[in-house]
C-alpha cells in the first residue's frame, strides 16, 4: 500500500509554525468547483480583518485555463463568494470561503450548477424544500488500490464490514473522525457517519439543509475531506464503481421532504412527487452524474443495493428501488423520501435542483 509522500513530513514540526501568532491578519481560503464538475480547487489570500458576512471578502480570480474553465487567451474566471466557514486546518479567526465561478462576461461557468439551483430554490422557498444526502466514498492509496485491502487479491466477500467495528472489519476510521470532528468546528451540518458494505468505504451524511445551503454544505464537506486525507497520504475517491465486480458501489442518497410532506398526512404528497419523480426518470439520470448517465451505468445494475438505471421503481423499506419510502414514513403517513440513483460523484446543486423542479415547481420536460 503506497501513501503520498507528502504525508511523510514531520507534522510536529508543522505545528510549531502554525502556532505563530499572526496578528490582526487573517487567512481566506477560497474553493470552487473546477471545470469537470468534480475536482475542487482552492486557493489562500490575506485579509486585513476577520470576516463576518460575505461583504467583507472581495471578489477574486484564477487561471481558468488551468482548471479546464477557460482559454489561455482569455483565461481569467470571477471567483464569487457565497458561503463562509471556519477553517479547521489553519484555525481560527482563518476562513474558508466557498464560491461560484463566473467567466470573464459575469455568465456563470459550465460547472457553475449553483447559479440555476439557486434560483429554483428561491421559487420553491414557500414550500421549505428540506434535503439530507448521504455520501459514501473509498479510501486508496495513492496506487489507486482500496486502502488496507490485500496487495495481491481481495478481502473476504461482503457480510462483515457494514457499519462493522474491528480492524479485520473497517480500514481508515481515522480519517472518519478526524473529517467528522473538522465538519464540526467548520460549521458544516454533518449529520452522521458509518462505515459502508465495501471494505475500505464510507458514509457520512449532511443535512437537513434547507434550499441551496444543501449543496454548500456539502462541497465543503468533500473540501474537507481531500484535505484531512493529504495529512495521512489517502486519497478518497467519489467514483460510483471504484471496484468492479461482486462489490458495492457508492451513491449519494438524497432525502427530500417539502413541508407539506412533513405534516400530518404528508404521504399524500409524497406520492404525489414520486409520480412525478416516475414521468422524469431519464432526466433525472442525466443529471445525478456529471457524465449524464455513463459513471452511474456502472453502478445502477439491480444488483447490489441498487435500481437498474433504465427503469423507475418506489416502495417501502425497498433499497432496491429507485425511490425509498423508509418504514417509519409508511407508519407515520408523512415525513420525507429517498432518492437512491444519484451517483457519488454527482453534484448536489444537480441533484437538489432537479428534485425541486420536478416535485415542486412542476416541471415535466425530459
Amino acid at each position: 500500500m503506497s501513501v503520498a509522500v507528502s504525508s511523510r513530513l514531520n507534522k510536529a514540526v508543522r505545528e510549531h509554525y502554525l502556532g505563530l501568532p499572526q496578528g490582526s491578519q487573517v487567512q481566506v481560503t477560497y474553493v470552487w468547483i473546477d471545470g469537470t464538475g468534480e475536482e475542487l480547487r482552492s486557493k489562500t489570500r490575506t485579509l486585513g480583518c476577520e470576516p463576518t458576512t460575505l461583504e467583507d471578502i472581495p471578489e477574486w480570480n484564477f487561471d481558468g485555463s488551468s482548471t479546464y474553465q477557460s482559454e489561455g487567451s482569455n483565461s481569467d474566471m470571477f471567483l464569487i463568494p457565497v458561503r463562509i466557514f471556519r477553517d479547521p486546518f489553519t484555525l481560527d479567526p482563518n476562513k474558508l470561503v466557498l464560491c461560484e465561478v463566473l467567466k470573464y462576461n459575469r455568465i456563470p461557468a459550465e460547472s457553475n450548477q449553483r447559479h440555476a439551483c439557486n434560483e429554483s430554490m428561491e421559487r420553491a422557498k414557500e414550500d421549505h424544500p428540506w434535503f439530507g444526502l448521504e455520501q459514501e466514498y473509498t479510501l486508496l492509496g495513492i496506487d489507486g488500490n482500496p486502502y488496507g485491502w490485500p496487495k495481491n487479491g481481495f478481502p473476504a466477500p461482503q457480510g462483515p464490514y457494514y457499519c462493522g467495528v474491528g480492524a479485520d472489519k473497517v480500514y481508515g476510521r481515522d480519517i472518519v473522525e478526524a473529517h467528522y470532528k473538522a465538519c464540526f468546528y467548520a460549521g458544516v451540518k454533518i449529520s452522521g457517519t458509518n462505515a459502508e458494505v465495501m471494505p475500505s468505504q464510507w458514509e457520512f451524511q449532511v443535512g437537513p439543509c434547507e434550499g441551496i445551503e444543501m449543496g454548500d454544505h456539502l462541497w465543503m464537506a468533500r473540501y474537507i475531506l481531500h484535505r484531512i486525507c493529504e495529512d495521512f497520504g489517502i486519497v478518497a475517491t467519489f467514483d460510483p464503481k471504484p471496484v468492479t465486480g461482486n462489490w458495492n458501489g457508492a451513491g449519494c442518497h438524497a432525502n427530500f421532504s417539502t413541508e407539506a410532506m412533513r405534516k400530518p398526512g404528508g404521504l399524500k404528497y409524497i406520492e404525489e412527487a414520486i409520480e412525478k419523480l416516475s414521468k422524469r426518470h431519464q432526466h433525472h439520470i442525466r443529471r445525478y452524474d456529471p457524465s449524464e448517465g455513463k459513471d452511474n451505468s456502472r453502478r445502477l445494475t439491480g444488483l447490489h443495493e441498487t435500481s437498474s438505471i433504465h427503469d423507475f421503481s418506489a416502495g417501502i423499506a425497498n433499497r432496491g428501488a429507485s425511490i425509498r419510502i423508509p418504514r417509519q414514513v409508511g407508519q407515520d403517513q408523512c415525513g420525507y423520501f429517498e432518492d437512491r440513483r444519484p451517483s457519488a460523484n454527482c453534484d448536489p446543486y444537480a441533484v437538489t435542483d432537479a428534485l425541486v423542479r420536478t416535485c415542486v415547481l412542476n416541471e415535466t420536460e425530459n
